[in-house]
């Protein structure tokens, strides 16, 4: 595989212009949504993408789909995903996640050399998690606000952050540095082609249950890349983890306790008595809190003792 450094900074620059227009054509567009300012803008540009989706990427990706055999369409996923690896794990270092960088870095290793060059995943088995970083969620760990939302055109939903980024996300994606422009443009539409095959259901289902989908994949996506920035997922296994070692000690401390006799003290102010306190006998007068209505009756006096 070579490398072509001239042409790989002409393909930035010119999606850095073609990004630059897009933001220039949107500046006009304005909504009473926050997060959406550009709504006309973005809704022209759903509309092309979805004209471009129904007539050429989802037919090729339906047929992909049904013609293709499931382990080839496994090895596509498997190798592009291997390649990821890398700049996932450079943005992993790029936010001082150093156990997370080594681990996307493991995975790389693992599967370009076990796996087949990536055909074969057998990181995730062996304990390896998938992460995706890109350079996007890399300038919002550092504190860069995300910006309104666009929708780019043929790329889809993105934020002004996400853009800005998206030329060091090509620069890291090894497979655009491939010398063979005819290789590389068919890897590129193939993995374009694969992707959009393994989500044919979820899409499906998209245009038969929401209302507005336009709102819908806008809202899905803004929420997603908080939780990706924010990293919430891995908030969510740590506090699980956390809580499950808390469950362990309390478990192994009450064991203790019961080997050594002591027993867990009950709920004080209960109504139920304690087992400890004795049984009252069964014959027993019950007791009263007040005193009888009749005054006690005197002995009465023997008739020896009164003559004495």
């Amino acid at each position: 595989m070579k490398y072509n450094n001239k042409t790989a900074r002409y393909r930035t620059s010119g999606l850095a212009l073609a990004v630059g227009a897009s933001l220039l054509l949107s500046g006009c567009a304005t909504t009473n949504n926050p997060n959406d300012p550009f709504e006309k803008f973005n809704r022209a540009m759903f509309t092309f993408n979805d004209a471009v989706d129904r007539n050429a990427l989802k037919p090729v990706a339906t047929a992909y789909k049904e013609v293709t055999p499931s382990f080839v369409q496994t090895g596509v996923n498997n190798f592009f995903g291997n390649l990821s690896d890398l700049w996932s794990s450079a943005n992993n270092f790029a936010q001082f996640k150093g156990r997370d960088g080594l681990n996307d870095l493991g995975r790389f290793a693992m599967n370009s050399t076990l796996g087949l060059v990536g055909l074969l995943d057998v990181a995730t088995p062996a304990g390896l998690r998938k992460h995706n970083e890109d350079l996007g969620q890399t300038l919002g760990y550092w504190g860069i606000p995300s910006g309104p939302y666009l929708m780019l055109p043929i790329l889809g939903p993105s934020t002004v952050r996400d853009t800005v980024a998206l030329p060091g996300d090509w620069w890291g994606d090894a497979w655009t540095h491939v010398d063979n422009i005819p290789l590389r443009n068919s890897g590129i539409l193939l993995r374009a082609v694969d992707q959009r095959a393994s989500v044919l259901d979820a899409s499906n289902l998209l245009e038969d249950a929401a209302l507005d989908r336009y709102e819908f994949i806008r809202d899905g996506y803004l929420q997603r890349r908080a939780s990706k920035v924010l990293d919430t997922d891995k908030a969510q296994e740590r506090s699980e983890k956390v809580q499950g070692q808390i469950d362990k000690v309390q478990e192994k401390v009450t064991e203790r306790l019961e080997k050594l006799g002591v027993k867990k003290p009950e709920t004080p102010g209960g109504d139920t008595p304690s087992q400890d306190a004795p049984a009252a006998p069964a014959d027993a007068a019950p007791a009263t809190d007040s005193a009888p209505n009749n005054p006690p009756v005197p002995a009465p006096v023997s008739s020896g003792a009164a003559t004495k």
